[in-house]
């Protein structure tokens, strides 16, 4: 099952966005602008920018997500916003004995469907255990022959066989991760990934992302989400026309 925590965030962002754009015009140091800085002014100031389009001082505040029980589908997605960290769950160091999984909501509501699904996995599950253990023999042999293997020669073969018996694991996997964006990059997440469009595992994501980040920055964060919130739909005719339901999700998370 999807989770995601806000575990770190910078402080005052708001203060330091405001203090950040104010520096572009003002012969003042960066210490009397945040000392001046009070919470009324930083959230007025961060709202003046957001009208204006002045995106690049929001690249001051960062933020930092704990994400579980997401697929590898979705991870291969979420990679693709470049201006951002991740350190994920290796498959490769870490050995997946009877995996969980993710199971989209189709298949979920079709009985006959999901009782296939369910039958994959377990095939496939079956299948890399078997796999490992077959290289795992083949790497301690080659180790160390028909002597008693050591320590780190078992954890070496360990490593060979999972390294190359992960190869069998399927999208669906779960996997977990840490993730770091600058507030100019999540905007763009969100608009992106919480439109109507996109695909449902990521979408569900940015939505419960959007909403930690409202609570720790609600005026960073007020007019984010896709692009139908405040205006026509950027999605033109491949708009998925429910941009009414978008906007009443929105008013919900705050």
């Amino acid at each position: 099952m999807l989770k995601v925590w806000l575990i770190a965030h910078t402080p005052t962002p708001e203060k330091i966005v405001a203090a950040a754009a104010k520096q572009c015009y003002s012969n003042s140091t960066s210490e009397k602008l945040l000392s001046g800085m009070t919470e009324e002014a930083a959230r007025d100031f961060v709202h003046m920018l957001s009208e204006i389009g002045h995106e690049s001082p929001i690249e001051h505040a960062s933020f930092t997500f704990a994400i579980e029980g997401v697929s590898r589908s979705l991870l291969a997605q979420i990679t693709r916003h470049r201006i951002a960290s991740f350190s994920v769950q290796s498959q490769r160091y870490v050995k997946i004995d009877n995996f969980e999984y993710v199971t989209p909501p189709e298949i979920a509501d079709d009985e006959k469907a999901l009782r296939k699904y369910e039958s994959i996995m377990k095939t496939l599950s079956e299948s890399y255990s078997e796999l490992s253990d077959l290289l795992y023999d083949k790497h301690i042999k080659a180790l160390c022959g028909d002597g008693e293997p050591t320590k780190e020669q078992k954890k070496k073969a360990q490593k060979q066989a999972i390294e190359d018996a992960r190869y069998v694991l399927p999208n669906a996997c779960e996997t977990k991760m840490v993730m770091t964006m600058n507030a100019r990059s999540l905007q763009n997440f969100f608009r992106i990934r919480c439109c109507g469009r996109a695909q449902w595992e990521i979408r569900e994501l940015a939505w419960q992302m959007l909403a930690l980040c409202r609570e720790a920055a609600p005026s960073l964060f007020a007019r984010s989400g896709p692009s139908c919130l405040h205006g026509p739909c950027s999605e033109g005719k491949m708009s998925c026309g429910e941009a009414a339901k978008m906007r009443e999700r929105s008013e919900k998370i705050g």
